[in-house]
């Protein structure tokens, strides 16, 4: 029997290609004579759009943009939404391919959780601290990860005591540092600052993409990666290395320019690599993650590893890091997204099995 697979893509978030890119990625190496592809577009104003089971190639992203003129309401026709068609049974497993907010940040899977449906990845709980920098680094503190300085502040505070604040970076931080919107991915609004005017400046480009930004200490280090299957005991996969040729890891950087060296395995000792592994899965627990994450790690000249983030849906086409990860660790991505569909059926049996009346 085949499993009616939904792809949720798309999305009301600045990552709205970049997730595209990824269901594009995806439906090609799917085994269509092992799935049913049912796409789910949700496009840039944020109205879903159910398109026709795909039993087919699809070569561009173009083919995945459906006509809004069949839009539909999650909440009013979620029944209809989520079936394959409607003399068919309800879809088996949703992959949210989506990235940024309004859908890697827990409000679709809590969605998903209130159909009752399997979906592929991280719960809602992870997905909302793991999307929120400030939140996820307070529960990496909580647990005892070695990390990089940092303050946070929500817009009003900021334009409140603007002087105050710049003190406070300052003082705590000291320059170059780095800020970023507390809840986007992929790069996007983040920059690196020397000077008080140039923290001015990209506090006003981050306040673009959130209410609320952190600001992170600025550290000489090498930037090392490990991607984590699994749900309960999560295997680690191999270790990349991100090498830059600009300042930072942006948005460019990982998907326009190409400007980056991807370095797997990375050129790391054994000890290095467990005490990574070890501070990964610790922070995979911490946030009770599920399906998989990339965890991105900091190493300095003088051999100290700080966790800097997760990522609760990586970036997920065959030449991102974390299939790349794993595909050097021996699973290639076609296995990778069918052991991922498994581990959403296994979680989504274990939490069946939990009692909801006394």
């Amino acid at each position: 029997m085949k499993t009616k697979l939904g792809l949720l893509y798309g999305g009301k978030s600045a990552e709205h290609k970049v997730s595209l890119q990824t269901a594009l990625a995806v439906i090609k190496a799917l085994d269509l004579e092992k799935f049913e592809i049912h796409p789910i577009y949700i496009n840039i104003e944020g109205q879903w759009i159910k398109g026709p089971q795909l039993t087919g190639p699809i070569e561009t992203v173009k083919e995945l943009e459906f006509s809004a003129g069949t839009s539909l309401s999650p909440f009013s026709l979620a029944p209809t939404l989520f079936q394959a068609s409607k003399e068919e049974a309800p879809l088996e497993v949703i992959f949210p391919l989506l990235h940024g907010p309004n859908g890697e940040d827990g409000t679709v899977q809590g969605l998903l959780e209130l159909m009752n449906l399997p979906y592929v990845g991280n719960g809602v709980l992870a997905s909302a601290a793991g999307m929120d920098k400030v939140i996820m680094k307070n529960i990496f503190a909580q647990a005892g990860l070695a990390q990089v300085k940092y303050v946070s502040f929500i817009k009003s505070e900021w334009e409140k005591a603007k002087e105050e604040a710049c003190f406070k970076v300052e003082s705590e931080l000291g320059y170059p540092c780095f800020v970023k919107p507390a809840n986007l991915g992929s790069s996007v609004g983040i920059s690196k600052c020397r000077n008080r005017a140039e923290l001015e400046e990209a506090v006003v480009e981050a306040f673009q993409f959130d209410r609320k930004i952190i600001i992170e200490e600025g550290v000489i280090a090498r930037e090392i990666e490990v991607g984590l299957l699994g749900n309960d005991e999560p295997e680690c996969s191999i270790a990349g290395e991100i090498v830059p040729k600009k300042d930072f890891y942006d948005y460019k950087a990982k998907y326009e320019d190409g400007d980056t060296a991807l370095i797997i395995p990375a050129d790391i000792t054994e000890e290095e690599y467990q005490q990574i592994k070890e501070m990964a899965i610790r922070a995979f627990k911490a946030l009770d993650c599920s399906g998989l994450v990339r965890a991105d790690f900091f190493l300095t000249k003088d051999g100290r590893v700080l966790i800097n983030e997760v990522n609760t849906m990586p970036g997920f086409t065959p030449f991102s890091m974390f299939p790349l990860l794993w595909k050097h660790s021996g699973v290639e991505y076609p296995q990778l997204i069918e052991r991922l569909v498994q581990l959403a059926k296994e979680r989504h049996a274990e939490k069946q099995q939990i009692k909801h009346t006394f």
